[in-house]
């Protein structure tokens, strides 16, 4: 059958280069492993020019099928999956490279990028280490391929192919017509959640960071193999190139969940978040035990190790989020496509070798028999190394839950406080790496004069004097999970503190203010900043939103688009134009607007300090799911302060767009009498005649007569309310007046019997008087210093590959 309207060109050109990708990077593979086991230069020339080829016709491959792709999407071509399953005609030009990393086969795409990019620096930086370094590199770049190809070998399908159609994927009756695109208006679009600025970012800084562990580990699997050990200079820039960027495409996602997603914070101890984290953690200790081997010549066989489970950890973490095995217990996995035995090879294929070639390889592998002395900087750096591995092991442990239920049988269900389960044990190493941290670098090599330690002295004091200071006067009173957890989190304040001050007096008195060399220092200082943001901003995070008004938030069945709001009394119900008292501030629902570039509902509340020092106007919007989901996404907004973000979202809107069909209730009334309506109760305290305070609502040449009434709620909250009549000879005009918190309309109807003071008012109980809002709103005290922090840890280890890197320059200047 020829389909009418198909572009198939770019398909075929996409898949043809997928296929040459693979064959290039198998070529590649075999070419630098060749070259490795020849001696002399001379013979590996040949076997070198061949592989740098292959590698380059990997590249082309790669940046070809970027373009194509992107061709695909941004056109709106929709009869490729790819494009009518994550973009949208819609979609903002600014998203479309989002679409990319929204699918497994683009993510893939992306981390083959960076592992080609990666390929050409160690070829061009890596000397006797290239032909060693490359063939792993390269055999990555062909496993990464086959997840490409979307191919099938004899019924079983290999990888997942980005350019496959719609049609030969999906059965539906319109792709038996030849006109079926006709009948496909648009594709059903991007994830609402993923519509922000920092997914554009975040998932490429954070592939380069997983695809950068692959540098160490095959440094070190090279030198497993070539029996030489010399390869832990060369890799200790990588190893800290890769801790910077996979540090900060973790804290990028963390400032993508604060800014787009609802849950109140940056980091929930979700399993995705965790499977990127405990590979940082063992790449750290790597780090350290490298450099303990570098200056003491211990440590090269935890080195080795750290490195190899490092990238092995991302593999895992690969397996965990695209196999589907964390649909339930993740919001950011990937659905399963049916690659689940692809994905445990790909793993597998690393795994068993890599730990096979380190334990056979163990004994020959030097190590120092004699013991550190505990007076040594290498002997704590060990230790932190260990305390880092360790921690890492219990997150990924209870990460794998799902893993365990899978392979036993089990039903091992998860915590009922994930965030708690993990906080309880981290806490303690939260503390532990802060006084480490804090103190190692007072440490010498070999062995520690004892007077040497008076220099830690005076930053203890100053240390313990300011976490005293942030515990007595910052109000650190968390202690929703027990005074052990409080007493713990002082102490961990205490600890990170000592870490920055530490830190920062070691730049005088270690280093004599020699900024060159400090690099360590400032990432240390930065990790520091880091822990302390965290602790105070979760540990001081207050809730402001709580309910004043009696108003219980709106729920979906009572006609609201709501999210979940958690606890009812920690949400605040806004009514369109009433200023609300929401403790410190009185906050005013003021208006909304939706934008048709972007779909989202911008709701504009303006919040006023009751001191009369503050006044400012937040944004939160909401914008509708998709993909089969019902209801709206709320992304929040944030006022920030230099010491605090006020955080707001919301959690449930309703529109009061129908016809009102309630009707007034007559009821008769008397000066003192009490009237009750559904919420409360009213009383009438006086009648008004031409009263000044309401001479705005009745003109010169009339005669009014105003009811002055307290409304009394249930939750004891007193209103006032004023509704009168005006009189112009024959003719009578009512005034209704309005209590929108209670939903309440009055209207004074007549008098009945002037004698007796017998009157008649009517009486509205109506929820369409109004728009409203719920919203949650919380405090993070402190949390540019976790910001703050890890920008200063990513420049401290840019420092320090500048520096090793320059050193290497003058080492090989020298020898030459």
């Amino acid at each position: 059958m020829n389909y009418i309207g198909e572009h198939l060109l770019p398909g075929q050109l996409g898949h043809f280069f997928a296929v040459l990708s693979l064959v290039a990077s198998l070529l590649a593979t075999i070419a630098f492993f060749k070259a490795s086991k020849l001696g002399s230069p001379l013979e590996q020339q040949p076997w070198m020019k061949l592989a740098r080829w292959a590698h380059g016709f990997v590249t082309i491959s790669i940046l070809a099928m970027f373009v194509i792709l992107y061709y695909i999407i941004s056109n709106h071509l929709f009869e490729y999956k790819y494009a009518y399953t994550h973009s949208d005609r819609s979609l903002q030009v600014e998203y479309l490279l989002s679409c990319f990393w929204e699918g497994q086969e683009g993510s893939f795409m992306l981390w083959s990028f960076w592992n080609c990019l990666l390929g050409w620096v160690v070829i061009h930086r890596a000397g006797k280490w290239e032909a060693g370094v490359m063939s792993v590199l390269s055999f990555a770049q062909f496993t990464l391929a086959t997840m490409l190809l979307g191919i099938y070998f004899f019924d079983v399908k290999i990888g997942s192919g980005p350019f496959v159609l719609l049609r030969n994927e999906m059965d539906a009756p319109i792709f038996s017509r030849p006109e079926y695109l006709s009948f496909i208006k648009d594709g059903t679009g991007l994830n609402t959640l993923l519509q922000n600025y920092w997914m554009v970012i975040h998932p490429p800084v954070l592939f380069l960071g997983f695809a950068s562990t692959i540098v160490p580990f095959a440094f070190a699997i090279a030198g497993l193999m070539n029996k030489d050990h010399s390869w832990t200079k060369p890799a200790l820039p990588w190893a800290s190139f890769s801790t910077a960027v996979l540090g900060l495409g973790i804290m990028m996602g963390a400032a993508w969940a604060y800014e787009s997603l609802s849950f109140g914070g940056y980091w929930a101890w979700d399993p995705v978040e965790n499977a990127s984290l405990v590979p940082w953690l063992t790449l750290v200790a790597g780090l350290h035990t490298n450099l303990v081997y570098k200056n003491s010549g211990y440590s090269l066989r935890p080195t080795y190790f750290f490195y190899i489970i490092s990238f092995i950890l991302i593999l895992y973490s690969t397996f965990l989020t695209r196999s589907g095995i964390l649909g339930d217990t993740s919001v950011h996995a990937f659905t399963d496509l049916g690659m689940n035995t692809q994905l445990l090879l790909f793993l597998l294929v690393f795994l068993i070798p890599s730990l096979v070639l380190y334990f056979v390889r163990y004994k020959s592998i030097p190590s120092i028999e004699k013991e550190e002395s505990t007076n040594s900087r290498e002997f704590w750096m060990f230790i932190g190394s260990l305390i880092l591995f360790l921690s890492g092991a219990v997150i990924i442990a209870k990460t794998s839950t799902p893993v365990w239920n899978k392979l036993f049988g089990t039903n091992i269900a998860p915590p009922e406080d994930p965030e708690f389960a993990h906080n309880q044990i981290q806490v303690f190493v939260a503390i532990l790496i802060g006084l480490l941290t804090a103190v190692a670098q007072y440490f010498k090599y070999k062995d520690t004069p004892k007077a040497h330690f008076r220099k830690v002295l005076v930053p203890t004091i100053i240390a313990l004097v300011i976490s005293l200071a942030i515990s007595f006067f910052g109000n650190i009173s968390y202690d929703k999970k027990g005074i052990g957890f409080l007493g713990a989190l002082h102490v961990a304040i205490f600890a990170a503190v000592y870490a920055i001050v530490g830190n920062t007096a070691y730049l005088w008195l270690g280093l004599k203010g020699k900024l060159k060399a400090a690099g360590a220092t400032v990432a240390h200082i930065g990790f520091g900043m880091v822990l302390l943001g965290i602790l105070i901003s979760s540990g001081k995070k207050t809730v402001l939103s709580w309910n004043t008004t009696g108003v219980s938030p709106l729920r979906v069945e009572e006609g609201g688009k709501a999210n979940p709001a958690g606890n009812p009394a920690e949400n605040l119900t806004l009514f369109k134009g009433v200023a609300t008292d929401m403790g410190r501030y009185m906050v005013t629902y003021v208006k909304d607007t939706t934008n048709p570039r972007d779909r989202k509902r911008y709701f504009e509340i303006d919040f006023t300090s009751k001191a009369g020092n503050d006044n400012f106007r937040l944004y939160p919007d909401v914008i509708k799911n998709n993909k089969g989901m019902e209801g709206f996404a709320a992304n929040p907004a944030a006022r920030h302060y230099w010491d605090k973000d006020i955080f707001v979202y919301i959690t449930s809107f309703q529109e009061n767009r129908a016809e009102d069909t309630v009707t007034f209730r007559n009821r008769e009334v008397k000066v003192n009498d009490t009237l009750f309506y559904g919420n409360g109760m009213m009383i009438l305290n006086k009648v008004a005649v031409n009263p000044k305070e309401q001479q705005h609502l009745y003109g010169k040449d009339e005669t009014s007569l105003f009811l002055n009434m307290t409304i009394i709620s249930k939750e004891g909250r007193f209103y006032t309310a004023n509704p009168g009549i005006a009189l112009k000879g024959q003719e009578m005009r009512q005034i209704t007046d309005t209590v929108l918190s209670q939903s309440l309309i009055l209207k004074f109807n007549k008098v009945l019997d002037q004698e007796s003071g017998r009157l008649e008012i009517g009486v509205k109980e109506t929820g369409n008087i109004t728009d409203l809002l719920t919203l949650k709103v919380y405090e993070f005290p402190m949390i540019n210093v976790l910001w703050l922090g890890i920008m200063v840890m990513v420049v401290g280890l840019v420092m320090s590959i500048v520096q090793r890197v320059k050193q290497k320059e003058r080492n090989s200047s020298l020898t030459a």
